[in-house]
């Protein structure tokens, strides 16, 4: 079995690493992120009258100058406004920020050979509305992360309803196409086995229990999209779910 170890800054072929060992540098790998989704606040960068684009741009020579990052598992994404509601896999048209906005960021920097997977949004301007959705978001998240706990056995496709369940359950849309996936060494995309299992969707049928294609534990990010009642704007956030 292949595994990291951190303090050679390679993958050691004749080491292995524990899960708990390993749910350890994926925990440090999301406090990094969390220290960089820190000093995106602290420049200022979200602000009205900006490009998507450029608070991108300016996100990665933060996360580059004062980070290291070189690697993201997956594109930063800045979406403001409509562009809140959009997917993943959409591609809106680049947006200036509104003074009366909600602008979210999913950010997935690796650190090391380990992956992190961070989302915040932000409230531009004063519009109660917007600033509800964005209060409930971690509140769903953490109703996701505890049912989830609560049932160990749970797959994929419940582990989605339920958080279509507990959006709605405080007045907002569930967005997502899925709530969550896995995650770990980088690039854990190109390990082998059914891609839907790996996901936290109504196509995944398996235990978030089950192991892995090497009979390892499997870690999990939660994602929580949430939508006004109207879809006319959005906010994302996700972290590591916690055992």
């Amino acid at each position: 079995m292949q595994a990291w170890t951190a303090a050679r800054g390679a993958y050691d072929p004749g080491v292995t690493v524990s899960d708990a060992q390993r749910l350890a540098h994926l925990i440090a790998a999301e406090a990094c992120a969390l220290n960089l989704l820190h000093e995106i606040e602290t420049a200022a960068i979200v602000a009205p009258g900006r490009l998507e684009s450029a608070v991108e741009a300016d996100i990665a020579a933060i996360a580059a100058r004062d980070f290291g990052v070189t690697r993201n598992w997956h594109k930063r994404l800045v979406r403001a406004g409509p562009n809140s509601v959009c997917l993943f896999s959409d591609d809106p048209p680049d947006r200036v920020i509104a003074p009366n906005d909600t602008v979210y960021l999913d950010l997935g920097p690796v650190f090391g050979e380990w992956e992190a997977d961070v989302g915040a949004t932000y409230v531009v301007g004063d519009d109660p509305a917007r600033r509800a959705l964005v209060s409930a978001l971690p509140e769903v998240f953490a109703a996701i992360c505890a049912h989830a706990r609560a049932h160990p056995d749970i797959t994929g496709a419940e582990l989605y309803e339920f958080a279509h369940e507990a959006a709605a359950a405080r007045g907002f849309v569930f967005g997502g196409k899925i709530a969550g996936h896995t995650i770990g060494e980088f690039s854990h995309l190109t390990w082998p086995g059914e891609r839907a299992h790996t996901r936290i969707w109504p196509d995944n049928p398996t235990r978030l229990s089950d192991p892995d294609h090497l009979g390892r534990t499997r870690f999990w990010i939660v994602e929580t999209h949430l939508l006004a009642p109207d879809r006319s704007f959005g906010g994302f956030y996700e972290r590591l779910l916690r055992p």
